[in-house]
């Protein structure tokens, strides 16, 4: 139980990362909102905001779909003038 006007600790919001596997076949978890571009040159590199990268085993794609996971969980999506649909009012 949370007492009111207590930080949730980052362990208790597993949601908050997207986990992944590097070459030599360790985990770990990435937040996926400093994400700005994934590529295959032809493994998967991921090149975050701050310019870092991070080579993985999972492909672009299954990148793009934990992403998108993670970002409806966080409900980051549920603008639609973010998520690239038409004109709603």
């Amino acid at each position: 139980m949370v007492r009111e006007g207590w930080a949730v600790p980052i362990m208790a919001r597993p949601f908050i990362l997207i986990n992944l596997t590097r070459l030599n076949g360790k985990g770990f978890s990435l937040n996926a909102l400093y994400i700005e571009k994934v590529e295959s040159f032809p493994d998967t590199t991921i090149t975050l905001t701050n310019s870092n990268k991070y080579v993985v085993l999972e492909t672009r794609e299954e990148v793009s779909r934990k992403t998108a996971q993670f970002y409806n969980q966080i409900h980051i999506l549920s603008n639609p003038h973010l998520r690239g649909d038409g004109h709603e009012e």
